[in-house]
């Protein structure tokens, strides 16, 4: 199956990718600086067997558009989708926040996820088959102080699951989400050091759910969004 992944260089992306690759897929990698793909997985330089768009930035629909093309060119189908591009900026009171890191937080985390999904879905369609996993958060199930564009992003992602996959099911198309806590990675090590990083999910543990989600095993999984 070809396993397209969306900020496959970063730390949940890059392991999502290992995963999907130890588990006999064929990749399609999309990240905005995808000259680093190959120093991170092992592997991909001169594969025939795997694919690297050229650098795309997920908030932008023509860049979406053209990656997407370049990988269907490529494989000529999309079996499984998994959104991991997004992020997090520090959060401020609402009365605090500059409009331009709320539209940054809502574009990033948000409407990346429903421009790939609009660009991917119609492929799918024909096929009548697929898998869509995105990752939301668990900060899409609650409000906090000081987080409310980073939370409001993720819960936008929640809700395009939900609605996808009420539209899709029929169609043979899965549809679900994640909803980590804090992953254990090094830039969250750095910036929280006296924290339990015991407590903290890993990035692996998370392919593996992920990779589950998009399995056989999971066909009659639809609109769930596990914590």
């Amino acid at each position: 199956r070809v396993a397209v992944i969306t900020g496959a260089a970063g730390n949940l992306g890059s392991a999502v990718a290992v995963a999907f690759r130890d588990a006999g897929a064929r990749l399609a990698l999309i990240d905005r600086k995808p000259d680093r793909l190959t120093g991170i997985i092992p592997g991909l330089a001169g594969s025939d067997d795997h694919y690297i768009a050229c650098p795309t930035d997920v908030t932008d629909e023509q860049s979406i558009d053209t990656a997407i093309a370049g990988i269907i060119e490529k494989f000529g189908r999309i079996d499984i989708l998994v959104n991991t591009a997004g992020g997090y900026r520090a959060g401020t009171p609402v009365h605090k926040t500059a409009p331009g890191d709320w539209d940054f937080m809502l574009d990033l985390n948000a409407r990346s996820v429903f421009l790939v999904c609009r660009s991917v879905i119609p492929h799918m369609l024909r096929q009548e088959r697929g898998s869509i996993v995105s990752t939301s958060s668990s900060a899409a199930l609650g409000g906090s102080a000081g987080h409310a564009a980073y939370s409001v992003s993720k819960t936008a992602v929640l809700r395009l699951t939900e609605s996808m996959s009420a539209e899709l099911k029929v169609s043979g198309i899965n549809v679900n989400c994640v909803l980590p806590g804090i992953i254990d990675t090094p830039p969250n090590r750095q910036a929280m050091p006296d924290a339990d990083f015991s407590k903290w999910v890993t990035p692996e543990s998370i392919a593996g759910v992920i990779l589950f989600l998009c399995s056989d095993l999971a066909s009659d999984i639809h609109g769930a969004a596990l914590p």
